[in-house]
């Protein structure tokens, strides 16, 4: 029996007689962080190289990624598996998933323009993204989406935190939650101090986070501290090796797969507006109410164009 982290589980909605069918990622996602570093080189090497690890034989992916069959045998038993055949057979459905650096995705953009490839690249931009958005449905139990909306709903205070390119997608969030709700803020705005956001931060209020790599030092920084204060941390992001995703009282691995030289957000948009559209369906009366003042005022205002 696999022995996971209990509140891992009981906060993403898996119950104890469900352990079967939790996806490899969620497993290492539970245990990444206290694996040692020969451990979590197998298993990243196993999360980029999936499909080859489902269907070769372990000699032969140890001599692929340099790293002895005695590793990925302790790696499959420090999840929860009796042996690294186990595992194996948990990925033998799975997709392969490689991740590479931006500069090696455009090195690729480039040598396919200059092979001739055909395909629209609308095609395959629509292509991946959709199917980013049809692996929410398979990947996200709808008990961990309603646990993330309890803890939004109940907060006092919900600060938002994202950086680099995960800037816009929580400024978006921001502007949504503001029409039904005032208790909604972007930390480090306008040059504040996100020490001193954190810092007025309790057990009362919630903490969202959207990272994906390369991880902002400031953000990972803040998550930790706002969890040492009991502060509810909903994390998204898209890799279990996060290195905050162990700190989430609800925590979202959302695809990110594009054949851009960037990923794609499509998918973390989808998941965001669910989210919203939940808070707004359980909020009643007083959330329609503010909706309709600000639609009011925006015109008023002369901030949005009435013909």
């Amino acid at each position: 029996m696999f022995e996971t982290n209990e509140k891992f589980l009981l906060q993403r909605g898996i119950s104890e007689d469900d352990e079967q069918v939790v996806q490899f990622e969620e497993r290492l996602a539970a245990e990444y962080g206290g694996l040692s570093r020969q451990l979590k080189a197998a298993a990243d090497y196993i999360v980029k190289n999936q499909v080859d690890t489902a269907t070769r034989s372990l000699r032969s992916i140890s001599e692929a990624s340099d790293i002895s069959p005695a590793t990925y045998s302790r790696l499959a038993r420090a999840l929860g598996f009796s042996n690294y055949e186990e595992l194996r057979e948990m990925l033998r459905g799975a997709l392969g998933r490689s991740v590479s650096n931006m500069s090696d995705k455009a090195s690729r953009l480039q040598q396919d323009a200059a092979l001739g490839d055909q395909t629209p690249f609308l095609n395959k931009q629509t292509a991946a993204c959709a199917a980013n958005i049809g692996q929410l449905v398979q990947n996200i139990p709808q008990e961990r989406l309603h646990a993330a909306v309890r803890y939004l709903n109940n907060a006092r205070n919900v600060l938002l935190l994202g950086s680099l390119s995960s800037t816009g997608i929580v400024e978006y969030m921001a502007y949504l939650a503001n029409y039904f709700t005032s208790n909604w803020r972007i930390a480090g705005r306008a040059g504040a101090s996100l020490g001193a956001e954190i810092a007025s931060l309790n057990k009362n209020d919630v903490l969202l986070v959207v990272t994906k790599p390369p991880f902002a030092r400031r953000t990972i920084e803040g998550v930790r501290a706002a969890s040492r204060k009991g502060v509810k941390v909903i994390v998204i992001t898209d890799t279990h090796s996060c290195p905050v995703l162990v700190e989430a009282d609800a925590g979202f691995i959302v695809a990110t797969d594009s054949p851009q030289f960037f990923s794609s957000y499509a998918a973390t948009i989808v998941l965001i507006e669910t989210l919203i559209g939940m808070l707004v369906a359980g909020s009643g009366k007083a959330a329609k109410q503010r909706i309709f003042e600000v639609e009011c005022l925006n015109q008023q205002f002369g901030e949005t164009w009435n013909a």
